[in-house]
């Protein structure tokens, strides 16, 4: 069990900033077009935090136009840049799913002082 935590402690990212569930994010992406390489952002609430250690993922969800776009993030991977908290969230709950049946101010989280 020792081992496999050694092994991939290498592999995990130091600089991470403190996220929780609610906190509005914005994760700039290394995205690859043919020979081009570039980054890209994308700004939302994170609804979900799941596993842990190496595994570790955050569901990024935003509107856009009008219509909700959700992505998934594995925190470590090498082709996630950065990670910056925009602003805190306060929230209730460890998951954040009801977030999708609202629209407008209602899908909004109270920010956290």
């Amino acid at each position: 069990m020792d081992l496999i935590t050694t092994l991939t402690e290498q592999y995990m990212k130091p600089e991470l900033p403190a996220m929780r569930v609610g906190d509005t994010v914005r994760v700039t992406v290394r995205v690859k077009e043919g020979n081009r390489e570039r980054t890209q952002a994308f700004e939302g609430v994170i609804i979900a935090k799941k596993h842990g250690g190496i595994n570790e993922t955050i569901t990024v969800r935003r509107i856009s136009y009008g219509v909700g776009c959700e992505k998934v993030f594995p925190v470590h991977s090498p082709t996630i840049v950065s990670v910056e908290t925009v602003r805190r969230g306060k929230v209730r709950r460890a998951k954040l799913y009801y977030l999708r049946d609202r629209v407008g101010k209602k899908a909004k989280v109270k920010e956290r002082i």
